[in-house]
């Protein structure tokens, strides 16, 4: 390697880089994702940053080797609205298609039913259409089709998506169709038959729609990070958790960039730590992502997000709305978080743009961020701390207002401390439910918690479910970034099958796998070190819900099938014929592993703390020691009572109740312990290096220690 590699997180309210020089060593930076007084794209300020050059300076020939990014641009576009005026071409009779949809309620006991507005703003009939078979059933006239084209986009109409009858089996009447619309002069064209191959006219013609009409919002926005960077190789993350060159990163693969690059870094962070089961736990500013890994990663195909449904690979996230920016509400009766949130601009009170109260803002509060421990990216130059003032000032408000409606006295800290228990519970649920859905029990994982807010909330969202353990990597606080060096590139091919599980069916699929994998590797630009892996979707005949399994023959593919049907549902149905729905193939090129963090062994006693500070926690203040995580080393013992430790990269993470921290040198896990037990800190086979000295900083204002020495009663 000669040059530097950047790996890029674009989220909602921040920012995250994690950079590998060329020397190997990692460094971070963490900027406001919204600064237009500073900058105009947060991802390009912080290489430079990074780099040490000025806004206008060339970059240095042969300084940069890579970028890999994850952006939240296309999901913005998608719950704010913002994508491109699109066109859908359908069939003849099929105009009402999506708007008709396949019936489902939202809400099954609501008597006043509201789907959310389409994303398609016209619609075009057009003839050719064709029955099962291929045969044509209607003449296309592609004159007039031609000239509707071109009417349309003369009405501004910027972007089309094409769904036709039976066109995942016989695409040439669509491919005609496409070819006419980039005639009429659209440079966005979304063909079903290439978006989402599969069966299905209506989950077809939705991520047509979303194809079409996030791609052009996405790729302005490649192509002004590709023009900034010039040749420099450039990589975004897809819903998949592969990485996609820029040239063929699309709209319907966007939805979950940043998320998916979080999901990456927890599983193979977490397998160097040791653990194969891990729920991972990404509290950002704006919202919580939650996902399960038991040793594979887990992928959806049909999924709904901000009201839109579409039928794509992704990584299988949920979401919940409440991160670190999620508004704090009284409505005159009860607290609420979220779901709205403050963002990045003007983000939370105390980021000194007038913003409203937060749960970052709860946690300044209580004392578990601590602003003289926190960045200065702040104020109109960039340079200030956070405004504990105005958050003082606004809970103050806040606590009169709730007094005045009760008629009871409030301390604003134990107002801040509520709205906290109701965020940790919002959280808790989602997890809850993640491993519910999939016959799962929490209890036999770990919580693997990052993002900017995961620390400050881990332990009391796995005190309430239950958890045992909760793992926290060095770089916890940009993890999803970290998580765009890990990835592989991935390049994914879909096709529906719709046969009978035997071994005639099981025979047929190989020459469809060559084919689909060739196609895929196309992607990559091929070479020795392209791996391939083949994925068949099977369900039981006469239901619609398939699993996936592994390639193989057929009695093991049932076996695999109905093991799964087992921890899913709680029955199968031996007697039940299985159909193959469907077959993945991904191609991969393999990605950076996770970087070793050589951390020295220290000997001798506990450094002195660097600060003491008052933290409100569990209706009673305490004081709190405060140590930097860079003097925290395997080998160092102590017990306490309660304490804080400054830990890179920029984050603060509060512990409570009966558990014990235990430093893997790579990672800090915690585990649940009596307080009778003597504490230390004991090494682990798990290097660490020079970043974990990257100024950063954790909260643990309770009864918490490091590692149990003694008279450990407790497993871990």
């Amino acid at each position: 390697m000669s040059g530097w590699r950047f790996w890029i997180d674009r989220g909602g309210t921040f920012t995250d880089i994690v950079a590998r020089s060329p020397e190997g060593r990692l460094s971070t930076a963490k900027l406001l994702s919204e600064n237009p007084e500073r900058y105009a794209d947060a991802a390009i300020a912080g290489i430079r940053q990074i780099l040490g050059l000025g806004a206008d300076e060339p970059w240095p020939a042969g300084a940069i080797d890579e970028v890999k990014m994850g952006t939240t641009v296309a999901t913005n576009a998608l719950l704010e609205r913002k994508g491109a005026r699109t066109l859908l071409v359908v069939d003849r009779g099929f105009a009402d298609l999506l708007t008709i949809g396949d019936q489902t309620r939202p809400d099954l006991f609501a008597l006043a039913i509201r789907q959310p507005d389409p994303l398609h703003e016209g619609v075009l009939e057009v003839g050719g259409r064709i029955d099962r078979d291929g045969h044509a059933v209607l003449p296309l006239d592609e004159a007039k089709v031609l000239a509707d084209l071109r009417a349309a986009r003369a009405q501004g109409y910027a972007a089309v998506a094409i769904a036709l009858a039976h066109a995942w089996a016989h695409p040439g009447m669509e491919a005609r169709v496409a070819r006419l619309a980039r005639e009429a002069g659209f440079a966005q064209v979304s063909a079903s038959h290439a978006v989402s191959p599969l069966i299905g006219l209506v989950s077809r013609g939705r991520t047509s729609v979303v194809d079409a009409y996030l791609s052009p919002v996405l790729r302005r926005y490649v192509d002004r990070v590709a023009g900034a960077l010039g040749a420099v190789p450039l990589h975004f993350m897809q819903s998949n958790g592969g990485l996609a060159d820029a040239a063929h990163f699309q709209g319907k693969d966007a939805i979950l960039s940043g998320p998916a690059g979080g999901v990456v870094a927890a599983a193979r962070t977490a397998e160097q730590a040791g653990f194969t089961r891990v729920i991972g736990f990404d509290m950002g500013g704006t919202s919580t992502d939650v996902a399960l890994y038991a040793g594979a990663f887990e992928r959806v195909l049909d999924a709904v997000v901000a009201g839109v449904e579409m039928r794509v690979p992704m990584m299988a996230i949920d979401t919940v709305a409440a991160g670190g920016g999620s508004i704090l509400q009284f409505d005159g009766a009860r607290y609420r978080v979220g779901p709205d949130s403050a963002g990045a601009n003007p983000g939370p009170a105390c980021y000194r743009r007038g913003g409203p109260l937060t749960v970052t803002d709860a946690n300044v509060l209580v004392g578990k961020i601590r602003p003289e421990h926190f960045p200065a990216v702040f104020g109109p130059g960039g340079d200030q701390p956070l405004d504990a003032g105005a958050v003082a000032e606004g809970f103050a408000t806040l606590a009169q207002r709730i007094a005045a409606a009760t008629g009871a006295p409030q301390d604003p800290r134990a107002v801040a401390e509520g709205f906290l228990s109701i965020a940790v519970a919002n959280m808790a649920a989602a997890i809850k439910r993640v491993a519910l859905e999939r016959g799962e029990d929490v209890a036999g994982f770990v919580l693997q918690c990052f993002g900017g807010a995961g620390g400050q909330h881990a332990c009391r969202v796995a005190e309430l479910l239950g958890m045992r353990q909760v793992l926290i990597h060095p770089l916890a606080g940009v993890l999803s970034a970290y998580g765009m060096g890990l990835a592989d590139r991935a390049a994914l091919r879909q096709r529906s099958v719709e046969q009978p599980l035997d071994a005639a069916a099981v025979a047929r699929l190989d020459g469809l796998t060559r084919a689909l994998g060739d196609e895929a590797a196309a992607d990559l630009g091929g070479g020795d070190a392209v791996r391939c892996s083949a994925t068949a979707h099977l369900r039981y005949a006469g239901t619609d819900t398939a699993l996936g399994v592994p390639l193989g023959d057929a009695v093991a593919m049932r076996a695999a099938f109905e093991a799964a049907h087992q921890a899913r549902f709680g029955f199968t149905s031996p007697d039940r014929a299985i159909v193959i729905e469907s077959l993945m193939v991904e191609v991969l090129l393999p990605g950076d592993t996770a970087a070793p963090l050589p951390l020295p062994v220290r000997d001798g006693a506990l450094p002195a703390p660097i600060a003491t500070v008052p933290i409100w926690t569990g209706g009673a203040e305490h004081a709190v020691p405060v140590f930097d995580r860079a003097a925290l080393r395997p080998g160092t013992g102590w017990t306490a009572r309660s304490w804080c430790a400054k830990k890179p990269p920029r984050r603060w993470s509060s512990l409570a109740g009966a558990w014990q921290w235990a430093s893997t040198a790579n990672c800090c896990f915690i585990t649940t312990v009596p307080l009778r037990a003597r504490w230390t800190i004991r090494p682990w086979p798990i290097r660490c290096n020079s970043n974990c000295s990257t100024p950063s900083s954790w909260a643990l204002p309770s009864a918490w220690a490091l590692s149990c020495a003694t008279r450990r009663a407790a497993s871990t």
